[in-house]
């Protein structure tokens, strides 16, 4: 491990990573990028739509913070599931501090109940984050931290609204606390450990969950088959290609004309261009893979590979 620009003598540095926990939809991946200051973690309103770990950076004067996002944890119906849980459960074990992030308007129900089930085999310290406190009235609050810590024993209990921004500073203070002495792993101005491809295929990916809404469930997947800088034209050129398990969907995704995919591609490419800082060329395509969300070749080929966790 190359340590950067750090003096590994300097007993007042802190480091460790941190990982990010929770039921689909409870905004983990909104807070990832609210902390990190830029889009790394795709959002959408659809569950289970963070499907690897999405590592993200932050580094301060005192401290570097490496947050992990991982998937929302739920009960798996096919084998990218059984994969997304195995990616989750896998990263407690790897951490120095858990986020349970919960949905302030939510209550405890099952899904709450089998996380907290797999925290007591942890013996890292856990944070509760209460998320989405600007949805609800202060009153409620009292009622939804008493229904947690009657549960489990967390180190903290920090609410906060990602979106907005609330507490945010507090707990990253907190966390920051927590934190062993450590070097710098990360050179200062890297935000995530995932390379270009990976997030321009997120991107391509939130763009068609954004548009198809309940058309297009998670059954789609995005690869980069081409990525190419053309310093000659002063711009990045991307060929991407998504799969779709049913032809239906890649009627759906084409769309009228192929004004859908042209909409995806065109939304795309402006969120690419801000993450490469050059013009982009994009050029999409539309694949039928049937049921590939249950074939072993189809999730390693698509970049879910189990061997590397």
């Amino acid at each position: 491990m190359n340590f950067h620009n750090q003096d590994l003598n300097n007993k007042s540095y802190k480091s460790g990573f941190i990982s990010i926990i929770g039921r689909p939809n409870v905004g983990k991946s909104t807070f990832l990028n609210k902390v990190i200051g830029q889009k790394i973690a795709i959002m959408s309103d659809k569950p289970q739509t963070t499907r690897n770990k999405v590592q993200g950076v932050l580094t301060l004067d005192d401290a570097q913070l490496i947050f992990i996002d991982t998937p929302g944890i739920h009960k798996p119906k096919h084998r990218l599931g059984d994969f997304m849980m195995k990616v989750a459960q896998n990263t407690l074990k790897e951490v120095d501090l858990v986020l349970f992030m919960v949905n302030a308007q939510e209550g405890f129900g099952r899904g709450e109940e089998y996380i907290i089930e797999k925290l007591l085999n942890v013996k890292t310290p856990v944070f509760l984050v209460i998320n989405k406190i600007d949805l609800i009235h202060p009153d409620q609050l009292m009622k939804v931290i008493g229904s947690y810590q009657d549960k489990f024993d967390f180190a903290e209990v920090v609410p906060i609204s990602a979106l907005e921004g609330n507490n945010i500073d507090r707990l990253l203070q907190q966390i920051k606390e927590r934190m062993p002495q450590g070097p710098q792993f990360y050179p200062a101005d890297q935000v995530t450990d995932h390379p270009e491809r990976f997030i321009v295929s997120e991107l391509i990916r939130e763009k068609a969950l954004h548009l198809t809404r309940e058309e297009i469930p998670h059954s789609l997947a995005v690869v980069i088959e081409k990525m190419e800088r053309q310093p000659e034209k002063q711009m990045v050129h991307v060929m991407a290609t998504i799969i779709v398990e049913r032809d239906s969907q890649k009627g759906i995704i084409i769309g009228k004309q192929g004004g859908m995919l042209k909409e995806i591609g065109k939304r795309a490419r402006h969120d690419i261009e801000s993450l490469l800082g050059s013009k982009v060329f994009l050029e999409l395509w539309v694949k039928v893979q049937k049921d590939w969300r249950n074939k072993a070749t189809h999730l390693r080929d698509f970049g879910f590979r189990d061997d590397e966790y």
